[in-house]
C-alpha cells in the first residue's frame, strides 16, 4: 500500500481540530508560553511497534498548523519493532504547549497502530510456514483506515485493497442486485471496458453451486469462498485449481486461521485484524 503524505496530513489536522478547537485552553492557562520541554513515549504493554512515523508527521503538522516552531524528536525505537514494557520509544523535546496539543493525538493513533500491528503480527505467525496470504479487509474505522492500513502491514501481514475504487469486488448483495453471478460478472466486465478501468474482478460464492457458475462463466481474477466449511474449501479449491486465485472469507479468528489456510487456498482475509485488535498501552510522560 502507498500512502499519500497530503492524505496523511489531512486527515491528521482534522483530528488536531475535532481535539483542540478553539484552543487547547488547560495549557494555556497553565503552562507558560515560552517553556521548553521534554517529554518521551513510554511502552507500558508488551508487543509490535506501529505509527512512530505518523507521530512525527503529527508533532509537525501540529507545528505548522499552529505555527509554532518544530520540535526535536530523537527516535530511539521504529516500527516493526518487537517493544516491551519499559521501553522508551522517542524523547520530543520543544515547546510544551505544543507537545501537550499534540500528545492525545500522538498517543491514540499510535496505541491502536500498536495493538492492529501486534495482532497482525500474531496471527501471520500462525501460518508463516504455508504458502497463503493473511489479507485485510474494508471493515476498519471510518477516516482512521489509512493507519489501520499501515499497521496491518508493518505487523506483517497483507493490504488487500483500500476502498470500493481499486478492485470490483462483487458481493453476495451485488449478485443479489444484478440478478444472478454471470450478470453481476458480464455487467463488471462491460463497465472495465466502457470505462477503459484496469481493476482485477472478484466474486464471492457462497457455497459450491456458486463455485460451479463461476467456473463456468469466467472472466474473473479471485474467487472469494465465504463461511465454506473446511471440506467444502477443500473441494472448491480442487476444483478451481490453478484457473483462479482463491480467498477464503468469514469468521476468521486465531483459532480457524491455521485450519482454513491448511486448506489451500491462496489468501485469507480477516476482518478481525481491524476490529478485534486491542489497543497496546503507551504514555507520552514529562521528564
Amino acid at each position: 500500500m502507498e500512502t499519500n503524505p497530503h492524505e496523511l496530513r489531512n486527515l491528521i489536522r482534522l483530528a488536531l481540530l475535532e481535539d483542540i478547537g478553539d484552543g487547547d485552553h488547560s495549557s494555556l492557562s497553565s503552562v507558560p508560553e515560552n517553556a521548553v520541554k521534554r517529554a518521551k513515549l513510554l511502552v507500558k504493554q508488551d508487543g509490535v511497534l506501529a505509527g512512530v512515523e505518523v507521530a512525527q508527521l503529527i508533532f509537525d503538522e501540529t507545528a505548522t498548523y499552529y505555527n509554532d516552531p518544530p520540535l526535536k524528536i530523537d527516535v530511539l525505537l521504529f516500527d516493526g519493532t518487537d517493544v516491551k514494557s519499559g521501553d522508551i520509544v522517542f524523547i520530543v523535546e520543544g515547546s510544551a504547549r505544543l507537545i501537550l496539543k499534540a500528545e492525545r493525538l500522538v498517543l491514540n493513533t499510535m496505541q491502536r497502530m500498536s495493538g492492529i500491528a501486534t495482532y497482525a503480527r500474531q496471527m501471520s505467525a500462525l501460518i508463516d510456514d504455508l504458502p497463503v496470504k493473511l489479507l485485510d479487509t474494508r471493515k476498519t474505522t471510518p477516516n482512521f483506515r489509512l493507519f489501520e492500513k499501515m499497521a496491518v502491514k508493518i505487523g506483517g501481514a497483507v493490504n488487500h485493497r483500500m476502498g470500493l475504487y481499486d478492485m470490483i469486488m462483487l458481493k453476495d448483495n451485488h449478485v443479489d442486485y444484478a440478478g444472478g453471478i454471470e450478470a453481476a460478472i458480464t455487467n463488471a466486465r462491460r463497465y472495465l471496458a466502457e470505462t477503459g478501468r484496469d481493476l482485477k474482478i472478484e466474486i464471492e460464492t457462497r457455497n459450491l453451486a456458486e463455485v460451479e457458475e463461476v467456473l463456468r462463466v469466467g472472466q474473473v481474477d479471485i474467487i472469494m469462498l465465504d463461511n465454506f466449511s473446511l471440506d467444502d474449501l477443500r473441494e472448491a479449491v480442487k476444483r478451481i485449481g490453478d484457473r483462479f486465485e482463491t480467498e477464503a472469507s468469514g469468521n476468521i479468528t486465531e483459532k480457524t486461521l491455521r485450519a482454513v489456510a491448511e486448506t489451500g487456498v491462496d489468501g485469507i482475509s480477516s476482518g478481525a485484524l481491524t476490529h478485534q485488535a486491542r489497543s497496546l498501552d503507551l504514555s507520552l510522560k514529562a521528564f
